[in-house]
């Protein structure tokens, strides 16, 4: 079964490179037909489902999930319907219904959006394509380590945590390829922190709001599994601010003259801001999950949101 996603670039960045003394690599999801890494998981899962007989999928999502779950369903040409909540951007809107399929717009927060999702899918027995709480979603988000394992030397991953999806991936594709040694920094957004939560408190816990921009981020409980991984795999919980999100956004445009989301900025945040998680690594592997809630205006706001030079 081919899969529905790229083998993306792997990149080095020269300039943080020299500039932090590391080799510093880039793996460059952004470049995904879904503009971020949500189709490897998704798509795998709904590949799956088609393969099972699946006639139509439902997601419920704030913005990447459902596209990429729009993006696989067109693919597999299934009717696909993507439900988002008033707060999804109109340029969200616009990316999801301009390839064909089908948005449902309900709620004021991703949970009353999720509950219109299953109640659809009990109506109609469409496949219900959660945004990152699925074993087939890990095991497709694990192929991003797939590509790199064998090709680079890395010491270890680092990569932003929303609802732990990516993460969670990215743990059980170090583990399938001998490398369960290598450490994962997860970052997330000060205000979209339920991993950290978790962690602080032993346990998952809901958050009582998403307060970040980050809103790719705005899981308000992190998956059962990616809490679990805690335990089990070397993941150092880091948080950073939504302005540090942002000025690393503006520089990686700057540097590559590539656009991605505050969610993906957080993780980049880690190497611009130069902090200490990372000054016992040399090779240190980013995840460039992307992300198709940005533009230049969007970004030009940010920037002047937080007085950024």
């Amino acid at each position: 079964m081919k899969p529905l996603h790229l083998n993306t670039p792997l990149l080095s960045h020269r300039a943080l490179s020299s500039a932090l003394d590391k080799q510093v690599w880039l793996k460059m999801d952004n470049l995904q037909a879904s503009g971020s890494f949500k189709l490897r998981g998704i798509g795998l899962m709904c590949q799956r489902a088609a393969a099972n007989g699946a006639q139509q999928f439902v997601c419920p999502s704030g913005g990447n999930a459902g596209f990429a779950a729009a993006v696989a369903g067109v693919a597999l040409g299934l009717k696909t319907t993507i439900v988002v909540p008033h707060t999804t951007s109109d340029s969200v809107r616009k990316a999801i219904e301009a390839i064909g399929a089908t948005l449902i717009v309900e709620g004021n927060v991703w949970d009353e959006a999720n509950q219109v999702a299953l109640a659809l899918c009990e109506e109609t027995g469409a496949v219900y394509i959660p945004p990152f709480d699925h074993t087939d979603i890990w095991d497709g988000n694990g192929s991003l380590i797939d590509e790199v394992a064998g090709q680079i030397e890395f010491d270890v991953v680092v990569c932003s945590v929303g609802g732990g999806g990516l993460m969670s991936g990215v743990v059980q594709g170090l583990q399938r390829n001998g490398l369960a040694h290598i450490p994962v920094i997860a970052v997330e957004t000060e205000g979209a922190a339920s991993l950290h939560a978790a962690i602080q408190a032993n346990q998952c816990v809901t958050l009582p709001t998403i307060s970040s921009i980050a809103t790719s981020l705005g899981a308000r409980r992190v998956a059962q599994k990616a809490f679990d991984l805690t335990r089990e795999h070397d993941i150092r919980s880091v948080l950073v601010r939504d302005a540090q999100a942002v000025d690393a956004c503006l520089r990686f445009a700057d540097d590559t003259r590539a656009l991605v989301e505050p969610a993906c900025g957080a993780t980049l945040a880690v190497a611009y801001q130069n902090l200490p998680v990372l000054h016992s690594f040399k090779q240190p592997l980013f995840v460039i999950c992307g992300g198709i809630g940005v533009d230049l205006v969007k970004l030009e706001t940010w920037k002047n949101q937080f007085n950024l030079a």
